[in-house]
């Protein structure tokens, strides 16, 4: 499921690309991706969650969104969202949806963890946010912990989908508010670097090395 089989989705890709641009949370440029990969374009969602006025609008259209497609005004119990990144995003998506919002963190052996005395019941049903899905292995994680917990009813959402398909979880319900197209090259085949124009491709991440 995702927002493009909604019939608000064309008026909440709009805003959404129009509160990207007002942000400056797209970027233009030379970026080296956390693949290895190149890219001419990076979303950057933290410069628009900064503003918290244009996020809770945000979220409040896919809060919306979620709502229309799962037939309920309440159709989850509580919002997760991997560390550092989507603590803002799920807080406010929380919000716009009436529920509790937390976040996972990094485990030392791998994966992510609840601590902070966060907990989940099997029975809940939960939403996985992340602010920008590309590969989805973060979300991914914290959905591997949920199902691990015992927990069935899945489902996430994201500002952006960048992942290149509509379903870049497979069966998992999914969401976004607008998906975005990146052209990505490995280094050999980057006509940025080829160019000579461009200049070295620059990491644009919030992690080390990415």
């Amino acid at each position: 499921m995702n927002v493009v089989d909604s019939p608000a989705a064309a008026a909440v890709a709009a805003r959404t690309e129009a509160a990207l641009e007002e942000t400056k949370a797209l970027l233009k440029g030379h970026f080296l991706l956390s693949s290895g990969r190149h890219a001419g374009r990076y979303v950057q969602c933290a410069q628009l969650l900064q503003h918290p006025a244009i996020a809770g609008a945000v979220c409040a259209d896919l809060a919306a969104v979620l709502q229309e497609q799962h037939g309920s005004e309440q159709p989850f119990d509580v919002v997760v969202g991997p560390a550092m990144g989507a603590v803002t995003f799920a807080y406010e998506l929380g919000r716009a949806l009436g529920v509790r919002a937390i976040f996972a963190e990094r485990a030392p052996e791998g994966g992510f963890a609840l601590r902070r005395g966060f907990q989940i019941a099997p029975d809940e049903r939960v939403l996985v946010a992340e602010d920008v899905v590309t590969t989805g292995k973060s979300a991914g994680e914290v959905v591997t912990m949920l199902r691990a917990m015992g927990v069935k009813e899945i489902s996430a959402a994201s500002i952006i989908n960048r992942s290149g398909g509509p379903a870049p979880f497979g069966e998992l319900p999914y969401s976004a508010c607008l998906a975005v197209d990146v052209p990505n090259w490995s280094a050999e085949e980057c006509p940025l670097c080829q160019s000579g124009t461009a200049g070295p491709a620059i990491k644009p991440g919030s992690r080390p090395g990415l």
